[in-house]
């Protein structure tokens, strides 16, 4: 019992100045300690930081007490706390917990300062997470999703939270990660909505659409179809002013529409055409429209543009070698199919004394019709050859002349069309199609005296052909019968003595009437 009650009376006199069991300040065990104890303790305190560095492994960084600015302020909570406590049942403190909140005090500033410092807010050791995204384009390939990156950049504010946490309850050790204190990827490389992006660009980008002019391609790929795409809120938008951009490109390097080109005559004098409206002439807005499609449905494939106007072929000498010469400095004409001439005859062109003259450069055959009627302020011809080539401007038959060639459309020419001998004229008719390359230009040195003269057998031949084709009368003769009168009444009496079947069409009128 002495023994006893000798340990009981040490115990009571050894924590007048030393905490009991069970005592914790602020997580902090104060058992057994004395007030210089605890103090030089919290001085001595040290928190490890487990980090995580840029390549995923894992380092450390420690903080002491001061740093943290962790202490007792002026001691008087602490000491209070000692007071407090029962010495005589010091015995029964081994089996309670006795917890006192407060009795730390921290200097924020410091805190905070501290927190400034670390590793991880250091744009020379943390390294941004990345999203997983779309690769850049590599040919042969095109798009792929990227991994996200974690990275090791901590997120401030929940990084701060956990420190106070750890060093409030005076822990040794915190690993960062654990606690999710690093900022994370937000999209990570199993995105739905990413991989529908990636074959989304790849639909695109993986398209290949020919052109071809002539012999010269013109290959559309990823490689360039690439700089047309972008991702505006999730979506793949192509870019159509890009689009039109690049068939802007092309009309600049193919068309030749209002292009000089050079021109070798049948006179052996190679000459340039500057004026007229022949040649390749692109409709970029259809073609734009129709490429932007394609692409956007990835059709692949050989495409010919959309044109307003075509050629015969491409390059400079767009007219290929069929095509209608005029020379309309000797009143003389061409036509040569394949490069080979087929027909040529004199004419009349435009009245240069009434500014009438018709006008040079290339054009091309608007079309052809038979039996026309061309009107004007003080004329309407009936032909029976019409072939336009330059607006109001074109080739016909004119029965009403008895020559061509030579000058005389110095002051007895046309209106600036080109009458050709009726014979000449239907021979032409059978040559010339739609797009035909017309070239009219003046050559000096190629004057002519050359006349064709056209008597009344060639002319009565325009009113023997009207009446060959009338074929069967029906109800609906009835203008081509009027037309064949006017054209017979305009021949010369010689002329009408050679209208062969004039009695046969006189039948067909007899029987028009009865219907």
């Amino acid at each position: 019992m002495l023994l006893l009650a000798v340990l009981y009376g040490a115990g009571i006199w050894y924590y007048r100045d030393h905490f009991l069991p069970g005592t914790v300040a602020d997580g902090m065990d104060l058992s057994r300690m004395s007030l210089e104890e605890v103090e030089a303790r919290l001085d001595h305190y040290t928190l490890t930081l487990e980090e995580r560095t840029a390549d995923g492994s894992m380092a450390e960084e420690a903080l002491n007490g001061r740093q943290l600015g962790l202490g007792w302020g002026d001691g008087e909570a602490l000491r209070a706390l000692l007071n407090e406590q029962n010495v005589w049942q010091w015995p029964l403190a081994v089996w309670q917990v006795r917890e006192k909140k407060g009795v730390v005090v921290w200097d924020k500033v410091r805190f905070y300062s501290a927190l400034e410092g670390l590793r991880g807010f250091s744009p020379a050791f943390a390294r941004e997470p990345v999203d997983a995204r779309l690769s850049e384009y590599t040919e042969g390939v095109g798009y792929t999703v990227l991994p996200e990156e974690r990275g090791n950049a901590l997120d401030r504010d929940r990084t701060l939270v956990c420190i106070e946490r750890a060093a409030g309850e005076l822990r040794a050790r915190v690993n960062l990660e654990e606690n999710g204190c690093y900022r994370e990827p937000e999209r990570k490389a199993d995105n739905e909505e990413l991989h529908r992006l990636a074959e989304e660009m790849n639909r695109y980008v993986h398209t290949e659409v020919i052109y071809r002019f002539g012999n010269t391609e013109e290959i559309l790929d990823g490689t360039r179809i690439q700089r047309w795409l972008t991702i505006e809120q999730d979506r793949v938008i192509l870019n159509k002013e890009r689009v039109s951009e690049y068939l802007a490109s092309l009309r600049k390097k193919y068309d030749t529409i209002f292009r000089g080109r050079t021109f070798m005559t049948s006179y052996g004098e190679e000459i340039e055409l500057t004026e007229g409206d022949y040649g390749w002439w692109m409709d970029s807005a259809s073609e734009t429209e129709e490429l932007y499609q394609m692409l956007s449905q990835g059709k692949s494939g050989v495409r010919t543009p959309v044109y307003f106007q075509t050629a015969a072929q491409y390059g400079s000498r767009d007219y290929g070698d069929t095509y209608v010469e005029i020379n309309l400095t000797a009143q003389h004409l061409f036509v040569y199919q394949e490069g080979k001439k087929v027909m040529e005859s004199d004419f009349v062109s435009g009245n240069t004394a009434s500014g009438d003259a018709t006008p040079e450069g290339i054009y091309a055959l608007t079309y052809k019709e038979r039996d026309a009627t061309l009107n004007g302020d003080d004329y309407e011809s009936l032909v029976s050859y019409w072939m336009p080539f330059n607006g109001n401007v074109g080739l016909h038959d004119a029965v009403w002349r008895d020559c061509f060639g030579s000058d005389l459309y110095r002051r007895g020419g046309s209106h600036g069309c080109i009458n050709l001998p009726y014979g000449a004229a239907k021979e032409l008719y059978d040559y010339v199609e739609k797009g035909m390359a017309v070239i009219c230009y003046t050559l000096s040195g190629t004057e002519s005296g050359s006349v064709t003269v056209q008597d009344a057998r060639d002319t009565a031949r325009s009113v023997i052909d009207a009446i060959d084709r009338l074929g069967p009368v029906t109800r609906d003769s009835g203008k081509r019968i009027e037309r064949i009168h006017a054209l017979y009444d305009r021949l010369t009496p010689e002329a009408r003595r050679y209208v062969t079947n004039y009695e046969q069409f006189l039948a067909k009128e007899r029987k028009y009437t009865e219907l």
